[in-house]
């Protein structure tokens, strides 16, 4: 209760005092929701037949909900972390300063590089699937050099998302992500067309509603459909700019977002494998037969992941400023939390573009060079993927709501409070409420830890199934 009404007394005070009041967002709660949906539902969604063959029917929709309850679990810790801090200031940066100061690069860090990764895997999809496109609306279109060259695509494609990666506040992409869950609709509309019509049936496998393939199938499909709901490196941002930050505002942002996202990938995931059965691909569009529709369908994906590129520019760029301004915390005294020295703050105009500019020639440079980044992307997807959906939020919700930790140093503004609210403060976060969360986050933890190690194994020992 008093994480809520803290704020409010603190802005009441703040104006008896002649203080500025807490800073208030303006993004609404429906363009959050389409946002935080954008940043779930990638390409990704077009491997989930795959992962269901390898499940089963039962199996694979229990793994499917059960993941999307684990990675929201994981956005509801975060903005509830979100309350600690000022209002628009929340980041993964804030929060390790306020638990684990010195540890905070590394957190950083580890956000950068999966954003950074993803980024990059979207700029091979372009360049992958372009020349496909333009063979599929005109087959002489192949006698042009240019246009078969998938460098040629990501340099020409770089020219929507440079200046959409300059946008500064994530709410500013509203329209464009949009756009690109119209793409995830047509693709969704094209898989259950074709399980409709049935005309897949001629080459489909046998079904399996029940038993699993086998306990190495499922081990390597398991990533795929926990990776599937990664989008926490965003929500701090959805935090600080919804203009109603209060906890039922920000819960429904999050049912909204999973379980569309949950519905989305159990629709395709039933319907695509129903269509092919256990001879599905990791790819269902590009197994349907050679039509304008498919075509489209590889269109809608090159949009798609065009406009999802500034959804992980965004978080990287702020990962890497943080990481650029990190100093050690200063010891406190005995009994005392360490001191950080220094705070988030907005960066330069200056800061801002430079910052950008690298992340958009570091990715461009590295797409341009690399073909495929699945076995980089799997080991970065198993740690940076696993740290930020599980690990991080547990850790911190559980240190920061620790009763027993010194509030006044975790509260911002804590001259605001006498020596009685403070006390009131600290008993109201020691109910069975708070004990049950904070169990519930530990044990977010470990299982963030138990899928690091089951993905790392599987990438580390491979699988005989592809």
């Amino acid at each position: 209760m008093w994480l809520t009404v803290l704020p409010a007394r603190l802005a009441s005070r703040r104006q008896r005092h002649g203080k500025s009041l807490l800073p208030t967002g303006e993004a609404s709660w429906l363009s959050s929701v389409i946002n935080l949906m954008n940043t779930i539902v990638g390409a990704g969604v077009l491997a989930m037949p795959h992962a269901m063959a390898k499940f089963g029917i039962t199996l694979g929709v229990f793994v499917i909900v059960f993941s999307g309850c684990m990675s929201g679990f994981g956005l509801y810790l975060q903005a509830r972390c979100a309350k600690y801090v000022e209002r628009g200031t929340a980041s993964f940066f804030s929060l390790s300063q306020l638990t684990y100061p010195n540890a905070s690069v590394v957190f950083d860090a580890a956000i950068a590089i999966k954003c950074f990764g993803v980024a990059v895997s979207y700029l091979i999809i372009i360049g992958d699937l372009m020349p496909q496109v333009i063979l599929g609306f005109n087959e002489s279109a192949g006698s042009i050099d240019y246009l078969m060259d998938r460098r040629f695509w990501i340099t020409a494609f770089m020219l929507i998302v440079i200046p959409l990666s300059f946008l500064r506040r994530l709410d500013s992409l509203k329209y464009t992500s949009f756009i690109a869950l119209v793409s995830i609709s047509y693709l969704v509309v094209l898989v259950l067309a074709h399980f409709i019509i049935g005309d897949t049936l001629s080459d489909r496998g046998p079904i399996r509603p029940l038993i699993p393939s086998s306990t190495i199938d499922v081990l390597s499909a398991f990533p795929i459909i926990v990776f599937a709901y990664t989008c926490h490196q965003n929500m701090f941002s959805i935090v600080n700019e919804i203009g109603d930050n209060s906890h039922g505002s920000t819960l429904s942002v999050i049912f909204g977002s999973i379980g569309s996202a949950a519905f989305i990938y159990l629709l395709v995931a039933i319907t695509g494998y129903l269509s092919y059965g256990d001879n599905v691909a990791g790819n269902i569009i590009a197994m349907y037969p050679g039509a304008w529709t498919s075509t489209v369908g590889r269109a809608a994906i090159v949009i798609l992941v065009v406009f999802s590129y500034p959804l992980q520019a965004h978080p990287a760029r702020a990962s890497v400023d943080n990481v650029l301004k990190w100093r050690p915390a200063r010891g406190g005294a005995a009994g005392r939390p360490m001191i950080p020295v220094a705070r988030s703050t907005e960066m330069s105009d200056r800061r801002f573009a430079i910052i950008t500019t690298l992340i958009l020639i570091g990715t461009f440079l590295t797409a341009i060079m690399v073909n495929s980044l699945e076995k980089v992307l799997a080991y970065v997807g198993s740690t940076g993927s696993t740290s930020i959906s599980f690990i991080l939020p547990g850790i911190f919700y559980w240190k920061i709501s620790n009763p027993e930790a010194d509030h006044h140093a975790l509260l911002k503004d804590h001259e605001d409070l006498d020596d009685e609210e403070v006390g009131e403060f600290v008993g109201s976060v020691d109910n069975w409420k708070t004990r049950l969360l904070r169990r519930g986050a530990l044990a977010l933890v470990c299982y963030g830890f138990l899928v690091m190690f089951v993905c790392l194994g599987v990438n580390i020992l491979g699988h005989p199934s592809h």
